[in-house]
């Protein structure tokens, strides 16, 4: 498992590792209208999943726009943001950011994309920051889950990633 602290404090990772390589595990999550959405939602599609502690922080609002911003760029690619945030906040965030095309996703229920994952703070009941890159046949082609969670994802190298994945 990877190695990652908040704010300096390390913290533990619960859930299945997954790899490069590795079929894209399934998932349940909600939607803002508290509908259930599993992968199979995007069957045949690139995805590059941005995965945040909660979308009202900063480096999270960031992250969410810059991916927003840049896959709106690429043709053929989704990008899905996954916090435990309750869909009701996800929905407020989408409303108040001004960004339309966004696909919020709350794992709060259950943890389902955290445990499948491998990315459940244990200590604090969020996502550790990361982004996976699934390609069209389902397979995951990317994975960066960041070593300290208030930091930055390697946007360059995830977007490349989309842009390279079939």
């Amino acid at each position: 498992m990877a190695s990652v602290t908040f704010k300096g404090t390390p913290v533990t990772l619960a859930g299945n590792e997954v790899k490069v390589g590795d079929p894209a595990p399934d998932f349940t999550v909600l939607d803002e209208n508290l509908q259930e959405v599993t992968l199979g939602n995007f069957r045949n599609q690139v995805l590059l999943i941005s995965v945040v502690p909660s979308l009202d922080t900063g480096v999270c609002d960031a992250q969410t726009r810059k991916f927003n911003e840049e896959v709106n760029k690429l043709e053929g690619v989704k990008l899905l943001t996954i916090s435990i945030d309750l869909p009701f906040a996800q929905k407020r965030w989408c409303a108040k950011s001004g960004l339309e095309n966004v696909i919020t996703l709350s794992d709060h229920r259950d943890l389902s994309f955290g445990q499948a994952y491998g990315v459940v703070m244990k200590e604090l009941r969020l996502l550790a920051r990361s982004v996976f890159v699934v390609d069209s046949s389902g397979k995951i082609t990317y994975k960066e889950i960041v070593p300290e969670v208030s930091a930055h994802p390697n946007y360059e190298a995830a977007l490349a990633a989309a842009k390279q994945a079939k």
